[in-house]
């Protein structure tokens, strides 16, 4: 992935990795229910990344867990195998045709920018400004507007069916919109701890901090 894709792949790892809004807040009732009691989540994905022309750049897909706060484990299928493993210190990031594995403090990375914070600190609505953009047909949109200037990502919009998560589309300010498509969705699965527990391959090039 190159960097805008993976800024905007951070970004939408923010969303699922941060609490739900304060009720208080004015936000979608299906939105903080859907966040509200989130520990866990897997799914299949399809990923799509297209220009501001909405010219095609990358297709991918595969398979992601998430344990919040600050792990996850997304594996890339096609065309090209590829892992990325978040431990909880560290972001492993696999690349099985070059042999290659990159290892970065997650802190590091993931706070490079106030919009990556992944630590679950904060309420989604601390974060972003929360629009409700359309609730007829089969889905309900939301848009999230980045409160952080710092931001590369400039509008995430967030697509549910009833209770369930479909659709995240996050625009970038190199004018790309990078579009996750979710099937077998499921919220709060028992995950194996393995999952999220990265050993580097055999003959594999280390590249990073693995101290």
């Amino acid at each position: 992935m190159f960097l805008p894709v993976k800024t905007a792949f951070y970004m939408v790892l923010l969303v699922l990795l941060l609490p739900a809004a304060a009720p208080a807040a004015k936000v979608p009732p299906y939105v903080t229910d859907f966040f509200a009691g989130l520990h866990t989540l897997q799914a299949d994905f399809e990923q799509q990344v297209t220009d501001g022309n909405n010219r095609p750049l990358q297709s991918s897909q595969g398979h992601m867990w998430i344990k919040r706060p600050g792990r996850f484990r997304w594996d890339y299928e096609t065309p090209y195998r590829q892992q990325l493993v978040a431990d909880g210190e560290r972001l492993w990031s696999y690349d099985e045709d070059l042999e290659q594995v990159t290892v970065q403090k997650a802190g590091d990375v993931l706070t490079s920018t106030p919009a990556m914070l992944l630590s679950g600190e904060e309420p989604l609505d601390n974060v972003f400004n929360i629009e409700e953009v359309s609730t007829g047909g089969s889905e309900q949109h939301v848009l999230l507007v980045p409160k952080s200037d710092d931001s590369n990502v400039t509008r995430i919009h967030l697509f549910f069916s009833g209770k369930i998560l479909v659709r995240i589309k996050a625009e970038d300010n190199f004018g790309n919109t990078t579009t996750f498509s979710f099937t077998g969705f499921e919220r709060n699965p028992p995950l194996d701890k393995n999952v999220f527990i990265f050993t580097p391959p055999a003959g594999a090039d280390v590249v990073g901090d693995i101290n």
